[in-house]
């Protein structure tokens, strides 16, 4: 059999799509498994062996327009699927998968793409499933009859190779980290959009107590968009940090992560991929609700403040961002000292 899986386009939703994943390779094991994942998504994925074959979608590029959508129809069309499974929400996955003729196609009944569906999913009812996302992925294979086999996963984890854990530690080293100091990772952007970050200033005056308290090396992450994110915190730190944003891509990140002791950010994809390859967690939530987005590890520390109008799930707040005003640098710092605590750096 030959299974297509449409991947989802957020980092971090892809990140928690994972025991879901594993529960198809599990299901089928003698199946010939290809991921369509945008081109961010498929780097991420490569290492993890749940798949066969990864096909990059970029609708930016290659596949931009309706052109480059049939060329992407035509090259699936050629391989003869026999289903597709469509993790992806969107009207645009399961038109592709339609026009790719594969003859089985299931998906989640959203965004008025039922007709385009051969076995079309109903969404789950609040308080049928948990509520974690992880759920909803594992969740659309046992309505399709496909089962799954996954116990309750209190860790997801990373597959990061010898050998690029050992390339992210030479170019930490380059680019100033110094060897036997700890390492905090901070990544205070958010794609998603500005009402999930805490103010800059606060990460910077969380940074600058850490790093008098325990000599560690701060390293700012995020993508080329967020530098004016990190600019403001550098500009507040008398010692400077090892400014990385912008400067490597989403491939390299859960090698470089690998190679970090703590992290501290927002809910972000950042967070979710510093959770999967180990880090002890320090995560600022805002206008999301821990209880569906929370990173799966047990070594994670929520720090939230819940107004009244608080999970919003906005992408921008309408009034004064209360919900992350409202969380002091002392929170964040007490969350990550119990972590600090329990490190230990290999010296030399």
């Amino acid at each position: 059999m030959k299974i297509l899986i449409r991947a989802t386009n957020w980092v971090g939703d892809a990140i928690m799509a994972l025991p879901a994943l594993r529960a198809v390779r599990k299901r089928f094991p003698d199946a010939e498994i290809t991921i369509v994942a945008r081109p961010y998504i498929a780097d991420i994925y490569r290492d993890q062996e749940t798949c066969d074959q990864l096909i990059p979608y970029d609708p930016k590029g290659l596949h931009a327009g309706f052109s480059g959508r049939e060329r992407l129809a035509a090259e699936l069309r050629a391989q003869k699927f026999d289903v597709a499974l469509l993790l992806q929400n969107a009207f645009d996955a399961a038109w592709l998968a339609w026009r790719a003729r594969i003859p089985e196609r299931i998906g989640y009944a959203r965004h008025a793409r039922s007709f385009l569906l051969t076995q079309s999913v109903p969404l789950p009812r609040q308080g049928e499933i948990p509520a974690h996302e992880k759920y909803y992925y594992l969740e659309l294979l046992r309505r399709a009859g496909w089962g799954h086999s996954a116990k309750d996963e209190t860790f997801i984890g990373l597959r990061v190779p010898e050998e690029k854990r050992r390339s992210a530690d030479e170019f930490l080293s380059k680019s100033g980290v110094r060897q036997g100091a700890v390492r905090i990772a901070v990544a205070a952007g958010a794609s998603y959009g500005s009402a999930k970050c805490w103010p800059p200033l606060r990460f910077a005056e969380v940074a600058n107590r850490l790093q008098s308290e325990t000599e560690a090396e701060i390293i700012l992450f995020g993508t080329a968009a967020e530098a004016n994110v990190s600019t403001a915190i550098s500009a507040e730190m008398p010692r400077p940090p090892i400014d990385l944003t912008g400067k490597t891509a989403i491939a390299d990140l859960p090698a470089l992560l690998s190679q970090c002791h703590l992290f501290i950010g927002n809910d972000s994809g950042a967070m979710h991929v510093a959770a999967a390859v180990g880090l002890p967690i320090v995560a600022v939530f805002g206008p999301t609700d821990p209880h569906g987005t929370a990173p799966v590890t047990p070594r994670c520390s929520i720090v939230q403040k819940k107004p009244y109008c608080s999970p919003c799930f906005l992408r921008r707040c309408p009034t004064d961002h209360r919900c992350m005003t409202a969380i002091t640098a002392d929170m964040v710092q007490a969350a990550a000292k119990p972590w600090l605590s329990s490190i230990q750096v290999r010296r030399g």
